[in-house]
């Protein structure tokens, strides 16, 4: 189970709760009744069925067992928005979300409504209980991490529109965005032991997930890491050098994916005959901007571009050691700023607005063990065949943008604000 952490000093829990189930309310206001109902592929969830899944997360966790006298809103919810929670009963297929009609969004936002009032009325009650916060707190981050994928799931719904949709304002003037990037400069750092990890002792206030624990040590060889990820005109010379028809650059799950796919460039982009490279962005389809850090890249294209360069993507110790003694800033754009777009890299050192793939498993740390119960589904289960990535994007929210958090996704995903930061061995 996360670790507990008290609201901020200048927010009571109850204040946070309204907070972050506002800004939800918030991102979903933006879009139709319509927009909120697709579901453009299996691994993405329409806008209302994260609406009503995070509710369903605080009624089951928290109403069904701290409530007197729980009823809960409908019977039916129970499996409707189940997701992954096999202690909890059955869910409905994942693929098949987006053709449940009903409850329609009306209903969703009641549902809501009913839900957050009923924990208003027990943190009135029981607030003071050190359990009741604690998974309170597991429920509030939990909407975050929803936050971002309703980002990343409905723009990669729109982008099956011709229209070409726009849900906010344009990112960036584009005048403003026609300087280069700063130079591509490497970081040595020295072999030996490091501790990784969130460290309870020095933040045992600081709310993270189980899977970030236990601080413990590991050796690292002699490595450098580049002091900024990788930029959309870098990635445009790898396609203009026939990247992605080289075989000896790809791995060979990734060879077979893209010769599956007939890829050309990451997702959203567009390359035209003429010269033109444009891609969809939440506010609307725009020029590619050579200073912005690429993303929307798979594992496979993050690992193919970097052995094509002469480099390799840094392992997550590698990383976070980096993080740590202050080479990639753990401040950045996030979900708050609401542009929802990566912006243009302007500083020596610089993390872009980007998911960074790392080389690394998803594996536990040592001695990680998982909690019992329903809630100790949420990381420990998924702990095989996925790839670590690093750092935040400009749709996490600020409060999970820390050098401990350890983000993960199957190596083919693209529709993540994912990009890459180069590695190598030894003295760069």
């Amino acid at each position: 189970m996360p670790v507990p952490a008290p609201a901020p000093e200048d927010l009571s829990l109850r204040e946070r709760f309204v907070a972050v189930r506002a800004v939800t309310e918030r991102l979903a206001a933006r879009l139709t009744v319509e927009d909120q109902c697709l579901q453009s592929m299996p691994d993405a969830s329409p806008t209302k069925w994260h609406r009503a899944h995070t509710t369903w997360f605080f009624e089951t966790f928290i109403l069904e067992r701290w409530q007197p006298g729980f009823r809960p809103f409908d019977p039916s919810f129970r499996m409707l928005f189940n997701s992954y929670y096999n202690a909890v009963g059955e869910q409905y297929p994942r693929p098949q979300r987006g053709l449940l009609s009903r409850p329609g969004v009306a209903e969703v936002g009641e549902y809501r409504r009913a839900v957050d009032a009923a924990i208003e009325a027990l943190l009135a009650a029981r607030g003071d209980e050190p359990e009741l916060r604690s998974l309170i707190e597991v429920g509030l981050s939990h909407e975050e991490q929803h936050q971002e994928l309703l980002v990343t799931d409905i723009k990669h719904a729109l982008a099956r529109s011709p229209l070409r949709p726009a849900i906010v304002k344009s990112a960036e003037p584009l005048a403003a965005a026609a300087a280069s990037p700063p130079a591509l400069e490497y970081c040595d750092f020295e072999g030996g032991a490091h501790a990784i990890g969130h460290d309870g002792k020095a933040q045992p206030q600081a709310f993270h997930f189980d899977n970030e624990r236990p601080r413990h040590r590991v050796w690292l060889e002699p490595y450098h890491i580049a002091c900024r990820p990788v930029s959309v005109g870098e990635y445009l010379q790898f396609i203009a050098d026939g990247g992605y028809h080289e075989p000896s650059l790809w791995l060979s799950d990734g060879w077979a994916e893209q010769r599956r796919h007939d890829r050309s460039a990451p997702l959203y982009w567009q390359l035209e005959a003429d010269g033109r490279a444009s891609s969809y962005t939440l506010a609307g389809q725009r020029p590619l901007v050579p200073s912005e850090p690429a993303c929307h890249l798979s594992y496979y294209e993050a690992d193919a571009f970097a052995r094509w360069a002469g480099k390799r993507l840094p392992t997550e110790a590698e990383w976070e050691v980096a993080a740590e003694r202050g080479l990639i800033p753990v401040a950045s754009d996030h979900l708050d700023a609401e542009r929802l777009h990566p912006r243009t890299m302007i500083r020596a050192a610089h993390r872009g607005g980007v998911w960074e793939w790392t080389m690394s498993p998803y594996v536990a740390y040592p001695g990680y063990r998982a909690p019992v119960g329903a809630v100790g589904e949420y990381n420990g289960k998924f702990m095989c065949n996925q790839v670590v990535l690093r750092g935040g994007s400009c749709a996490s929210p600020a409060g999970h943008v820390r050098t401990s958090y350890r983000n993960f996704f199957y190596p083919d995903a693209r529709w993540q604000f994912s990009g890459l930061r180069l590695a190598g061995d030894g003295p760069a």
